[in-house]
């Protein structure tokens, strides 16, 4: 066995896409848990829920649960790619199942073993968020998570992989975005702030950007191979229309969340991650060959990334 063919499979350059909603959820989580904490201190009812190490804990469980879930997700595309032959012309770095570097049956002991391994983390992760004292809230979660894996194999693995039929930016939205980031913040503070889901839509449509432009430049090849994806649906031009949506909603989508919850300028730190992809968008406006766009996933991941940073800090300083 090759860790290093493994590793490959992993696609590590994705990971800090998938821990983007973690980072904001969390920040604006540990910035209201440690508001109300402040305030128990002040009334000598100190609770050791909002604890620094308590909310550290939350935080790296998490982090770690979601990068299992993008890892088991990357097994599954590349096997289920990899055995419809999807993957056989693809433009790009070569896919390991597709190239024989892994076999099929390897890959699904890769997927068993990860799914696993999540799962223990998961469960890890709901005790410590939840304790004994909250069933019904570690259920809910518990089914998030196997929602989760189901949704991490289904995108391209089965004769019904939704990856297959346009619905893959649905299925990022909701689990890039709007679960990685209101999840994450229920952790902290177990409840909903209706205002948090402005700025989950923004790391879910910035997830989705990156999934359109991988379609983007994979459309040639997916429409012969029989992976209609939604790029694959509405055509080249209209695909671009849509990541030029994609991109400036989630802009408008923070403004408005900084606007309402305003308390200094520094919340606007977060604008500085969207200079790169005014240039970007520019770039994708200019495109002329698909198989170019590859460079630009790296751009628009890394600047959802440093978003994510930048405006979970403009919250807390």
């Amino acid at each position: 066995m090759d860790v290093k063919n493994y590793i490959k499979a992993a696609r590590l350059r994705t990971l800090p896409l998938s821990v983007s909603g973690i980072i904001v959820g969390s920040f604006l989580g540990y910035n209201d848990s440690t508001f109300r904490f402040s305030s128990t201190v002040l009334s000598t009812k100190i609770s050791i829920g909002a604890t620094p190490l308590y909310q550290s804990s939350i935080f790296w469980l998490a982090i770690l649960t979601t990068i299992g879930f993008q890892v088991l997700s990357n097994f599954a595309n590349d096997y289920g790619d990899g055995i419809k032959g999807t993957d056989d012309n693809r433009t790009g770095e070569k896919r390991l199942v597709a190239s024989g570097a892994i076999t099929p049956k390897q890959m699904k002991m890769a997927m068993i073993i990860t799914t696993v391994i999540t799962l223990v983390v998961a469960l890890l992760l709901i005790y410590v968020a939840f304790g004994k004292d909250n069933f019904g809230y570690s259920l809910l979660f518990f089914g998030l998570g196997i929602a989760s894996i189901a949704a991490a194999i289904k995108y391209t693995v089965g004769k019904s992989a939704y990856g297959y039929s346009g619905l893959g930016d649905v299925f990022v939205f909701v689990f890039f975005g709007l679960l990685s980031v209101v999840g994450s913040y229920f952790l902290f503070t177990k409840e909903i702030n209706p205002t948090i889901f402005l700025p989950a839509f923004s790391i879910g449509l910035l997830s989705t950007a990156v999934l359109n432009l991988n379609n983007m430049r994979d459309r040639v090849n997916d429409k012969k191979s029989g992976k209609n994806t939604l790029v694959v649906k509405i055509g080249a031009e209209f695909a671009k229309y849509y990541h030029y949506y994609l991109v400036i909603a989630a802009f408008l989508f923070t403004t408005l969340y900084t606007i309402m919850e305003y308390q200094n300028v520094i919340q606007f730190l977060y604008l500085i991650a969207f200079f790169p992809l005014i240039k970007h968008l520019i770039v994708v406006y200019k495109n002329k060959n698909e198989a170019d766009l590859d460079e630009e996933l790296k751009k628009v991941a890394l600047s959802t990334f440093l978003f994510s940073i930048f405006f979970g800090l403009g919250q807390v300083l």
